[in-house]
């Protein structure tokens, strides 16, 4: 396979073309000394989870973007390579990842800009920027709202950002070439310049953020002045020879952002100022769906401006945007349309993805869902990062799973995501694991969460889950519900209760009429196809479920209304903010009426009585109503019924509490881990 043939970047020679791109994990301690600044070094932990994907195969890791200056703004959290005491962290990543044959590249950013919260309680806490214009994010700092009509993403009411002078964009220089020659004495292999995602670089390089009059504002050359410099000392604080990366996005998808055929310019003038390779990507802050695809988004997104890219530079193209899938990477690179593969999430989801892949493995590869919960979602609660599928990433020393010292006898009652992860953790550790379930196949919500074509990689979970279940020996008993008769005469040591969710019907007038002549359905229903659907759909419920759905249903033609009791701005309650601006851009563009902060009094015989804030009444005629007003736990009580006849007793998943696939496989891992 192309995958894993040698390749080289600049001077670098790498044993294959798999990269690990950079991606925040919240691993960076705050340094004691100076209690005020916001910076540090990575931990212990933070080298634990690089090692792993070094062992995994990965070829070449990137970092997370480590900051070089914190004069004019705070690091966010974020490791900082600002004096000599970095060499030691910094040496120890390296030879720990050398250890096995992977190199190390250190992404390093200028700063943050206007796309950072305003942070006045911390010293230095303005924005800055090239030029006075708008910060990204509302004055509190919180993310722009989302809505109908309302992307690309913009702020209300942000903040104007501070304009950098051309002293302090000299001392940003020095301080990256300092940080390069720390990183060259620390043995690491090459560095990626930042100039992504809206990011600080990326505003000197783009008009609509760019005003500037002097050196490094005006005609292209100008904007890019910065880069060169930055470039410039990287090679002065490393070495001529040292390999210089450059990350940016070739369009920014947006009115008054970069254009493809600027990108690509860009690309060419980058190349001649001495960059090795590019890391092409789309997007900004704006548009982040597109800088990181959620679950709604095409496989192979960026793959096209990719191609464009490499057919104007000789340098090496990496290519990122959801290529995690063995086939469509090998593609990329044996339909020369990118030189190397980068990825980030996938490797969250799977550390030993490389490995997998090069030994003919691939149904054992763990799959991301791009739901982005565990990780992104996570990071931004200042959480360490890790991955709705793999609840050992970020905690690799701490959640390994051993032997069990007392083999026991397990039954699992639901096979769902938690029922599956339960009974798979229980096997590798050595109990005798049975499952039941009592539809006639497994996959519990997952079925009807996979059904849409935009979610279609959660069939993958399924199919990832039930391999590996028969792999290490569960034995598996379809069409069988528990009772807790069935439960005694059993007499297991362990029962893990995954029995799941329902859906909650509320109580509105003329509901149960609706019900029994089929007019009302369920969402879950309606995804499984249990029941007729009508051209016109009402869905009652605005939330993840009610979206995805109406969504679905739009996208088959029909005509959609959603009627959801609060805003449509709290739909990031239910998903991360980049999901939820995706998932609302797609319901504009297939014409989803959304009524929100509406409440439904009462079904009728054409359709749905609703009345809005001010208590308008409107009357939304409809052939199917669609109930998606959130999940109730299925048999609740039995693990109270169980309590005192089962030694151990382990309710988790949905039937705890009806939430997202990182709860379900979070405590199916966890708690089996300690049985």
């Amino acid at each position: 396979m192309k995958l894993f043939e040698r390749a080289h970047i600049g001077t670098m020679s790498l044993k294959n073309r798999i990269v690990m791109d950079a991606i925040n994990n919240q691993m960076a301690t705050p340094t004691v000394s100076e209690p005020f600044v916001e910076e540090g070094a990575l931990t212990q932990r933070a080298i634990d989870f690089y090692v792993a994907r070094a062992k995994g195969g990965v070829g070449l890791i990137k970092t997370h973007c480590f900051h070089t200056n914190t004069t004019f703004e705070p690091s966010g959290g974020d490791a900082v390579i600002n004096s000599e005491r970095c060499v030691a962290w910094l040496n120890d990543l390296a030879e720990a990842v050398h250890d096995y044959g992977a190199k190390v590249c250190a992404q390093m950013t200028p700063g943050g800009g206007r796309n950072y919260p305003r942070r006045p309680s911390v010293p230095h806490g303005e924005l800055i920027g090239p030029s006075a214009i708008p910060g990204f994010r509302e004055a509190d700092g919180k993310l722009p709202r989302i809505g109908p009509g309302r992307y690309p993403a913009r702020a209300e009411k942000p903040v104007i950002v501070r304009e950098l002078t051309t002293e302090e964009i000299g001392q940003i220089v020095r301080d990256y070439e300092f940080s390069a020659k720390i990183c060259r004495i620390a043995d690491i292999d090459c560095i990626e310049i930042h100039g992504h995602a809206g990011y600080l670089l990326d505003q000197f390089l783009t008009p609509l953020w760019n005003k500037r009059t002097d050196k490094y504002g005006g005609d292209l050359d100008g904007r890019l002045r910065f880069a060169y410099e930055l470039i410039e000392a990287v090679k002065k604080g490393a070495g001529a020879d040292f390999p210089v990366l450059f990350k940016y996005a070739l369009t920014h998808y947006m009115e008054g952002g970069r254009e493809i055929e600027e990108g690509l310019e860009i690309a060419k003038k980058l190349e001649a100022a001495g960059v090795d390779a590019l890391t092409i990507n789309t997007g900004c802050w704006e548009t982040y769906n597109l800088t990181t695809p959620p679950t709604t988004q095409p496989r192979g997104l960026t793959v096209h401006v990719c191609e464009m890219a490499k057919k104007v530079v000789n340098i090496p193209i990496i290519a990122v945007g959801k290529l995690g899938y063995p086939e469509l990477a090998e593609s990329v690179l044996q339909e020369g349309k990118a030189d190397f593969i980068s990825l980030a999430r996938y490797l969250l989801a799977d550390p030993d993805w490389a490995n997998k892949v090069k030994e003919g493995r691939t149904e054992d590869i763990i799959p991301c869902l791009g739901c982005d919960v565990g990780c992104v979602g996570r990071v931004r609660q200042r959480k360490v990062i890790s991955c709705a599928v793999n609840p050992r990433t970020g905690f690799e020393s701490q959640l390994t799973i051993v032997p069990a010292e007392k083999k026991k006898s397990v039954l699992v009652i639901g096979g769902g995501p938690a029922g599956m992860e339960a009974a798979r953790v229980s096997a590798l550790r050595g109990h005798k694991v049975t499952l039941w379930e009592k539809e006639d196949k497994l996959g519990g919500q997952l079925i009807p969460a996979s059904v849409p074509d935009f979610k279609d990689d959660y069939k993958l979970l399924i199919d990832y889950l039930s391999t590996q279940i028969t792999k290490v020996g569960v034995t598996v008993e379809l069409e069988k519900e528990a009772t807790p008769k069935l439960i005694q005469g059993f007499n297991p040591d362990v029962v893990f209760i995954a029995t799941g969710a329902t859906h909650e019907i509320p109580d509105i007038e003329g509901i149960q009429k609706g019900i029994e002549s089929g007019r009302v359905i369920t969402a879950v229903d309606t995804l499984l196809g249990k029941q007729e659907v009508g051209n016109s759909v009402v869905v009652i419920g605005g939330g993840l479920i009610g979206c995805e759905t109406g969504l679905h249903l739009a996208q088959q033609g029909r005509n959609v209304t959603i009627v959801k009791g609060r805003s449509i701005a709290t739909l990031p309650d239910d998903m991360p903010w980049g999901n939820a601006l995706d998932l609302v851009k797609l319901l504009d563009d297939n014409k989803v009426k959304i009524l929100d902060n509406t409440q439904v009094l009462r079904i009728t015989e054409t359709g749905v009585d609703v009345a809005n804030q001010q208590g308008k009444q409107v009357s939304l005629v409809a052939d199917t109503l669609v109930i998606a007003r959130g999940m109730k736990p299925t048999h609740g009580d039995l693990a109270e019924t169980l309590r005192d006849k089962v030694p151990e007793v382990y309710p988790i998943g949905d039937c705890v509490r009806p939430r997202v696939v990182l709860n379900a496989i979070w405590e199916g891992y966890r708690t089996a881990r300690l049985i």
